[in-house]
Protein backbone atom coordinates (compact mmCIF):
# COMPACT_ATOMS: atom_id res chain seq x y z
CA UNK A 1 0.00 0.00 0.00
CA UNK A 2 0.92 3.79 -1.08
CA UNK A 3 1.72 6.01 1.85
CA UNK A 4 0.32 9.04 1.31
CA UNK A 5 1.93 12.30 2.82
CA UNK A 6 -1.77 13.06 4.07
CA UNK A 7 -2.07 10.04 6.01
CA UNK A 8 1.26 10.38 7.51
CA UNK A 9 0.24 14.18 8.35
CA UNK A 10 -3.06 12.64 10.08
CA UNK A 11 -1.00 10.26 11.82
CA UNK A 12 1.41 13.14 13.55
CA UNK A 13 -1.29 15.38 14.36
CA UNK A 14 -2.85 12.04 16.69
CA UNK A 15 0.20 11.03 18.02
CA UNK A 16 2.87 13.66 18.17
CA UNK A 17 5.71 11.87 16.53
CA UNK A 18 8.11 12.66 14.01
CA UNK A 19 7.43 12.61 10.33
CA UNK A 20 9.30 9.62 9.70
CA UNK A 21 8.56 7.89 12.88
CA UNK A 22 4.71 8.23 10.88
CA UNK A 23 5.69 7.38 7.81
CA UNK A 24 7.56 3.87 9.28
CA UNK A 25 4.88 3.08 11.70
CA UNK A 26 2.99 3.51 8.48
CA UNK A 27 4.92 0.85 6.27
CA UNK A 28 5.25 -1.37 8.86
CA UNK A 29 1.16 -1.70 9.86
CA UNK A 30 0.52 -1.76 6.12
CA UNK A 31 -1.21 1.59 6.13
CA UNK A 32 -3.62 1.02 9.64
CA UNK A 33 -3.75 4.25 11.18
CA UNK A 34 -4.62 2.43 14.49
CA UNK A 35 -1.67 -0.43 14.41
CA UNK A 36 0.78 2.30 13.43
CA UNK A 37 -0.68 4.42 16.88
CA UNK A 38 0.16 1.20 18.47
CA UNK A 39 3.18 0.46 16.72
CA UNK A 40 4.34 4.62 17.99
CA UNK A 41 3.53 3.72 21.55
CA UNK A 42 5.40 0.23 21.76
CA UNK A 43 8.31 2.27 20.06
CA UNK A 44 8.14 5.38 22.07
CA UNK A 45 7.49 3.60 25.61
CA UNK A 46 11.17 1.60 25.18
CA UNK A 47 12.80 5.31 24.26
CA UNK A 48 11.60 6.15 27.06
CA UNK A 49 12.96 3.44 29.55
CA UNK A 50 16.45 4.16 27.91
CA UNK A 51 16.60 7.78 28.76
CA UNK A 52 15.06 7.26 32.45
CA UNK A 53 18.46 6.95 34.31
CA UNK A 54 19.29 10.44 32.85
CA UNK A 55 20.10 13.60 34.99
CA UNK A 56 17.21 15.95 34.92
CA UNK A 57 18.28 19.57 35.67
CA UNK A 58 16.27 21.53 34.23
CA UNK A 59 12.68 22.21 34.13
CA UNK A 60 9.98 24.24 34.92
CA UNK A 61 8.10 25.18 38.46
CA UNK A 62 4.55 25.77 37.26
CA UNK A 63 1.59 27.55 38.95
CA UNK A 64 -2.36 26.21 38.18
CA UNK A 65 -5.53 28.12 39.38
CA UNK A 66 -8.73 26.25 38.70
CA UNK A 67 -11.80 28.01 37.91
CA UNK A 68 -13.43 29.49 40.96
CA UNK A 69 -10.08 29.99 42.89
CA UNK A 70 -10.64 27.30 45.16
CA UNK A 71 -7.85 24.85 44.36
CA UNK A 72 -4.53 25.62 43.46
CA UNK A 73 -1.27 23.73 42.42
CA UNK A 74 2.19 24.25 42.41
CA UNK A 75 4.32 21.50 40.30
CA UNK A 76 8.08 20.93 39.26
CA UNK A 77 8.52 19.38 36.09
CA UNK A 78 12.03 18.24 35.46
CA UNK A 79 13.69 17.88 32.30
CA UNK A 80 17.13 17.78 30.88
CA UNK A 81 17.89 20.71 29.17
CA UNK A 82 16.16 24.23 28.84
CA UNK A 83 15.70 24.29 25.27
CA UNK A 84 13.12 21.15 26.13
CA UNK A 85 11.82 23.16 29.05
CA UNK A 86 10.62 26.55 27.18
CA UNK A 87 8.84 24.39 24.45
CA UNK A 88 5.17 24.34 24.07
CA UNK A 89 5.14 20.66 24.35
CA UNK A 90 6.43 20.47 27.44
CA UNK A 91 5.11 23.32 28.52
CA UNK A 92 1.56 22.04 27.98
CA UNK A 93 2.36 19.00 29.23
CA UNK A 94 3.64 20.20 33.01
CA UNK A 95 -0.11 22.04 32.45
CA UNK A 96 -2.11 18.75 32.47
CA UNK A 97 0.33 17.12 35.23
CA UNK A 98 -0.91 20.24 37.29
CA UNK A 99 -4.34 19.85 36.22
CA UNK A 100 -4.22 16.20 37.29
CA UNK A 101 -3.21 17.32 40.40
CA UNK A 102 -5.78 19.69 41.14
CA UNK A 103 -8.65 17.05 39.57
CA UNK A 104 -7.23 14.19 41.24
CA UNK A 105 -5.57 15.18 44.75
CA UNK A 106 -2.68 12.54 44.70
CA UNK A 107 -0.63 12.22 48.00
CA UNK A 108 2.75 11.53 46.44
CA UNK A 109 4.28 11.82 42.76
CA UNK A 110 5.41 7.54 43.22
CA UNK A 111 4.74 4.68 45.70
CA UNK A 112 7.91 5.02 47.06
CA UNK A 113 7.32 8.23 48.41
CA UNK A 114 4.18 6.69 50.55
CA UNK A 115 6.17 5.68 53.94
CA UNK A 116 5.75 1.83 54.31
CA UNK A 117 4.18 2.18 57.97
CA UNK A 118 1.05 4.33 56.13
CA UNK A 119 0.95 0.84 53.64
CA UNK A 120 0.99 -1.41 56.48
CA UNK A 121 -2.06 0.56 58.56
CA UNK A 122 -3.76 0.70 55.22
CA UNK A 123 -3.18 -3.15 55.22
CA UNK A 124 -4.59 -3.62 58.58
CA UNK A 125 -8.07 -1.63 57.70
CA UNK A 126 -8.10 -3.51 54.57
CA UNK A 127 -7.66 -6.76 56.21
CA UNK A 128 -10.28 -6.03 59.19
CA UNK A 129 -12.36 -4.81 56.82
CA UNK A 130 -12.23 -8.53 54.35
CA UNK A 131 -12.45 -10.39 57.48
CA UNK A 132 -15.57 -8.30 58.60
CA UNK A 133 -17.15 -8.76 54.99
CA UNK A 134 -16.72 -12.76 55.64
CA UNK A 135 -14.36 -13.12 53.44
CA UNK A 136 -12.78 -16.80 53.59
CA UNK A 137 -9.04 -16.78 55.69
CA UNK A 138 -7.60 -18.21 52.38
CA UNK A 139 -8.53 -15.25 50.41
CA UNK A 140 -8.06 -12.29 52.38
CA UNK A 141 -4.78 -11.94 51.14
CA UNK A 142 -5.07 -11.36 48.03
CA UNK A 143 -8.28 -9.13 48.87
CA UNK A 144 -5.91 -6.85 50.84
CA UNK A 145 -3.40 -6.86 48.03
CA UNK A 146 -6.12 -5.83 45.39
CA UNK A 147 -7.25 -3.17 47.84
CA UNK A 148 -3.73 -1.75 48.40
CA UNK A 149 -3.25 -1.87 44.25
CA UNK A 150 -5.98 0.74 44.15
CA UNK A 151 -5.27 2.86 47.38
CA UNK A 152 -1.67 3.42 44.59
CA UNK A 153 -4.17 3.91 41.84
CA UNK A 154 -5.97 6.74 43.94
CA UNK A 155 -3.02 8.08 45.91
CA UNK A 156 0.15 8.25 43.81
CA UNK A 157 0.33 10.29 40.81
CA UNK A 158 2.25 8.61 38.54
CA UNK A 159 -0.44 5.71 39.10
CA UNK A 160 -3.50 7.39 38.68
CA UNK A 161 -5.60 6.92 35.51
CA UNK A 162 -4.99 10.18 33.22
CA UNK A 163 -8.39 12.48 33.46
CA UNK A 164 -8.01 13.58 30.12
CA UNK A 165 -7.83 9.79 28.47
CA UNK A 166 -9.11 6.73 31.21
CA UNK A 167 -7.42 4.12 28.64
CA UNK A 168 -4.03 5.38 30.46
CA UNK A 169 -2.50 6.69 33.16
CA UNK A 170 -0.18 9.43 34.55
CA UNK A 171 3.09 7.24 34.09
CA UNK A 172 2.00 6.39 30.55
CA UNK A 173 1.68 10.50 29.68
CA UNK A 174 4.96 10.90 31.22
CA UNK A 175 6.87 7.80 29.31
CA UNK A 176 5.01 9.09 26.02
CA UNK A 177 6.33 12.65 26.90
CA UNK A 178 9.82 11.41 27.39
CA UNK A 179 9.33 9.75 23.99
CA UNK A 180 8.49 12.58 22.03
CA UNK A 181 10.63 15.53 23.58
CA UNK A 182 13.94 12.84 23.40
CA UNK A 183 14.88 13.89 27.05
CA UNK A 184 14.22 12.03 30.39
CA UNK A 185 11.31 14.33 31.93
CA UNK A 186 10.17 13.56 35.88
CA UNK A 187 7.50 14.89 38.16
CA UNK A 188 9.69 15.83 41.10
CA UNK A 189 7.16 17.54 43.35
CA UNK A 190 3.88 19.24 43.52
CA UNK A 191 1.86 21.04 46.41
CA UNK A 192 -2.02 21.47 46.41
CA UNK A 193 -3.97 23.58 47.73
CA UNK A 194 -7.72 23.64 48.79
CA UNK A 195 -9.17 26.64 49.81
CA UNK A 196 -10.61 25.49 53.81
CA UNK A 197 -8.33 22.89 54.37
Amino acid sequence: MEITASMVKELRNRTGAGMMDCKGALAESGGDVEKAIEFLRVKGLSKAAKKAGRETAEGLVYSYIHPGSRIGVLVEVQCETDFVARTDEFQAFVSNIAMQIAASAPVAVTRDEIPSDVIEQERVVFRRQALEEGKPENVVEKIVDGRVEKFYAEATLLDQVYVKDTDKKVGDLVKEAIAALGENIRVARFARFQLGQ
